[in-house]
């Protein structure tokens, strides 16, 4: 590794220790997820969480406290007793409303009907094929339809999604650490791929860490490949990194 990237990396560490500790919890979507012991619910919040985690963090938490008040504090139950038939139409976050949580309450019935739990449904190919998986089981359990709200990997197509929350799910529940859950075991850290959003996008594009212009699957790609020259095993710890640098200042140090 040259001497750039080897400061690099040690600047990285750093702030992976600084960020990713329990004081963290409290202002992330990542404490719905851990309020719960059982597996089933774990994930189902976990997916849930991530699938409302854009725009401002305060307006996510109190979104995803509406949606799990909605649930009954209870999400596998609500959702393989049938009682999300009963949603209406109502705004729980931003372009997400009732209406949205019933598709994706109607797919993880079908999921555990047919694969037990949604880690072997994610555990038959690599991680992008995990996704492509799961959208089209969401869709075979709505008739058909897809939903904007579960992006599409384009596994046809390079210019693919960056399924930001997609990725920031497996990094919750696949990740051993003071924030991330550990749950699954079939995945691994070192299988995993950056959750890109436009912030940690564009610190990484700062740090001369990525390239390509747009935030898409292929940039997800370019700037994973860079963190596992870091850290083989563990690429999207850094993801805590980038984070940090980026609210407090992105050109903090030389590189």
């Amino acid at each position: 590794m040259e001497m750039k990237d080897g400061h690099l990396k040690h600047q990285l560490d750093l702030w992976y220790e600084k960020v990713c500790t329990k004081d963290f919890i409290s202002s992330d979507p990542v404490q719905f997820p851990r309020r719960f012991s059982k597996r089933e619910d774990i994930e189902i919040a976990a997916f849930l969480s991530a699938t409302i985690a854009w725009g401002r963090r305060d307006l996510i938490l109190r979104s995803a406290e509406k949606m799990f008040a909605i649930m009954e504090h209870s999400p596998y139950d609500f959702v393989m007793s049938g009682r999300y038939k009963k949603l209406c139409k109502n705004n729980i976050h931003r372009t997400f409303f009732e209406s949205d949580l019933k598709y994706i309450c109607r797919g993880f019935e079908h999921c555990y009907a047919k694969y037990e739990n949604l880690e072997n449904l994610f555990a038959i190919g690599d991680v992008w094929e995990g996704f492509a998986l799961f959208r089209e089981e969401m869709a075979r359990a709505n008739k058909g339809r897809y939903s904007k709200h579960i992006s599409n990997p384009g596994m046809h197509d390079e210019n693919g999604s960056a399924c930001k929350r997609l990725n920031l799910v497996l990094r919750w529940i696949v990740r051993k650490g003071p924030v991330d859950l550990g749950l699954w075991k079939k995945l691994k850290p070192a299988a995993l791929y950056i959750p890109l959003d436009v912030h940690v996008a564009r610190t990484a594009r700062k740090l001369g860490l990525l390239e390509r212009k747009l935030n898409d699957k292929k940039a997800v790609i370019e700037l994973t490949e860079k963190l596992r020259e870091f850290c083989p095993e563990d690429p999207v710890k850094y993801d805590y990194s980038l984070f940090g640098i980026g609210i407090e200042n992105p050109l903090s140090f030389s590189q």
